[in-house]
């Protein structure tokens, strides 16, 4: 975050693990719960000084609808300028229209 403050990105995205397609359930669960102590360090850092720049919250989960619902409904709950939907999204495009339904309420 600090970097990115630095170079005077206008859009911070804060650092996350992108595991491989096929993960592990218990995996992807581990790798997600990173990531939201990640997020959510990474807004800490980025509301002690906001200058004129604002961040996202990384939405993850791979293709399972209930570990986008958890990432979801926890990145939703932080005050982040905006959202965006990241890791896998699939192999073809229903998978991706799937992550999508699912995310997008």
């Amino acid at each position: 975050v600090r970097a990115q403050k630095d170079l005077g990105a206008d859009l911070i995205i804060p650092l996350d693990e992108l595991p491989p397609f096929h993960t592990r359930p218990r995996d992807l669960v581990r790798s997600v719960a990173m990531t939201h102590r990640w997020e959510a360090r990474s807004l800490r850092t980025h509301l002690d000084d906001v200058r004129q720049q604002a961040m996202l919250g990384v939405v993850h989960g791979g293709i399972d609808p209930t570990m986008r619902q958890w990432s979801a409904d926890y990145i939703s709950s932080l005050p982040f300028d905006g959202f965006a939907i990241g890791g896998s999204l699939g192999r073809d495009t229903a998978e991706l229209t799937g992550i999508l339904d699912n995310v997008m309420p």
